[in-house]
């Protein structure tokens, strides 16, 4: 497929990048999108890419804050997947929020470009978030639906059993490591039909620990990640308060 030479990115910490660091890059991150524009960038010396995701942001905030300066850009190729932390909210209102989803791809396909939507993944594997399984089936029939009406490219992440390998995700069980967004873009770019897959570094293996030592990993786990995650929740703060997008105008990747 051409998507010519304007690839723009929106959503929050799953776009951004976060687990993939890279502390020469804006906000300290790498991530698939920025690996799929590099790819895409190869063969066109004329190629821009903006990625506007922002960590922690909602899905309204997303399209209202992202969706208008995405149209600005005249992009060829959008990407967003949004939605995550509404799901993970107390409460949520699934179909209401994905009228304003639907609204915000409606902006998206009058500039004509391609779009490419995620479904969510299915954490079944999470003693955490698998308690999430149904919100989020019922999050991803509405994205489908969504696709069909709007023609647009679909990366089911729901189905991709690769992630339910404890390799392909960070220290904090929420974002996917380096190799879980190398082999995010790989999904991604077969979607695109691009050819020139990336390399993916080997798994590393994951200890067997011992009863004892799986209990005080929980503890640190639940101590450094989880709970400061519940207290941003509680107290309606993010992650990304007082964050830029990486690359709020077009460059090249």
């Amino acid at each position: 497929m051409d998507f010519s030479a304007r690839y723009v990115a929106l959503g929050d910490s799953f776009t951004e990048g976060l687990g993939d660091a890279d502390p020469s890059r804006p906000n300290g991150v790498r991530g698939w999108a920025d690996l799929v524009a590099h790819q895409l960038a190869r063969s066109n010396d004329d190629f821009g890419y903006a990625n506007l995701a922002i960590r922690g942001k909602k899905l309204r905030q997303v399209m209202a804050e992202q969706v208008d300066a995405a149209v600005a850009l005249q992009p060829t190729l959008v990407t967003l997947y949004a939605g995550a932390n509404d799901i993970f909210r107390p409460k949520v209102d699934i179909d209401r929020l994905m009228e304003d989803y639907a609204a915000g791809i409606e902006k998206l396909s009058v500039t004509g470009a391609t779009l490419l939507l995620f479904t969510g993944f299915d954490a079944r594997s999470s003693k955490v978030f698998g308690a999430m399984r149904g919100r989020t089936a019922i999050y991803n029939e509405l994205v489908r639906e969504i696709a069909e009406n709007h023609g647009a490219l679909l990366v089911d992440y729901w189905r991709f059993s690769e992630y339910h390998d404890w390799h392909m995700w960070g220290q904090d069980r929420m974002h996917m490591s380096t190799a879980g967004h190398i082999n995010m873009a790989n999904r991604v770019l077969a979607v695109l039909e691009h050819e020139g897959p990336l390399d993916a570094p080997p798994p590393v293996p994951q200890p067997q620990l011992a009863r004892v030592e799986a209990l005080r990993a929980n503890a640190r786990w639940a101590r450094e990640h989880a709970a400061p995650w519940v207290i941003r929740r509680v107290t309606g703060k993010s992650s990304g308060d007082g964050l830029s997008p990486k690359y709020p105008q077009l460059t090249r990747p």
